[in-house]
């Protein structure tokens, strides 16, 4: 039995619960909401000192942080994880443009729109992010033109991990419909049972 600690509302929590429920492994989540405060209580740092959610615990107390590392352990010697050392490598590399490329800049738009009031200054980065998380769009739609799926011949961790903000990318004013590839791409993704849309931010607000 694997203990989850995430937040329902974050996308890098939303990866591990679509990996857990596509293996159909049994798990604990324990809602942590970051936003209250909760990932900086004593008992939750001495978890993961970074204080920040996800983390998986294994029944002997061992933890682990950082979604993109979770998805990886999850995902070994599984259909998410290819076997051939090429698209591993290839999925790695999503997972590493997901990091620095995207989630920066899709994630962080959200955030602002979503938990932070409308006369916040850093309104003030939307334009920038918007326009940066345009830039990644793109190179996935460039990707989706010639292939089903990042990564692999099939669906991989890297794929979730990609869906986790895109899908809900709205949610910080940055649309998708100059990218036909990357939307034919979040369907096939939503039309798998265990795949589901991310709660919207509990404070969202005009994102204009």
């Amino acid at each position: 039995m694997i203990t989850v600690y995430g937040m329902s509302s974050s996308g890098n929590c939303h990866k591990v619960r679509m990996a857990l429920e596509l293996l159909d492994r049994p798990y604990a989540w324990i809602e942590t909401d970051s936003a209250a405060g909760q990932t900086r209580t004593p008992d939750f740092l001495a978890r993961n000192p970074n204080g920040r959610v996800p983390i998986i615990e294994r029944e002997d107390g061992s933890v682990l942080a950082e979604s993109n590392a979770i998805l990886c352990w999850l995902g070994e010697g599984t259909t998410l994880m290819p076997a051939d050392a090429w698209e591993r490598a290839q999925t790695m590399a999503w997972l590493f443009f997901e990091q620095y490329s995207h989630e920066p800049y899709v994630a962080v738009a959200r955030f602002i729109c979503g938990w932070t009031p409308a006369d916040s200054p850093r309104r003030a980065e939307l334009p920038r992010l918007r326009e940066r998380a345009g830039e990644a769009l793109a190179v996935m739609e460039r990707h989706l033109q010639s292939y089903d799926w990042f990564g692999g011949q099939g669906l991989s961790i890297a794929d979730l991990a990609l869906f986790a903000y895109t899908h809900c990318a709205d949610d910080g004013g940055i649309s998708l419909a100059a990218f036909p590839q990357l939307r034919a791409w979040l369907q096939r993704m939503l039309a798998l049972p265990q795949i589901e849309a991310m709660p919207s931010p509990p404070g969202l607000v005009a994102t204009a």
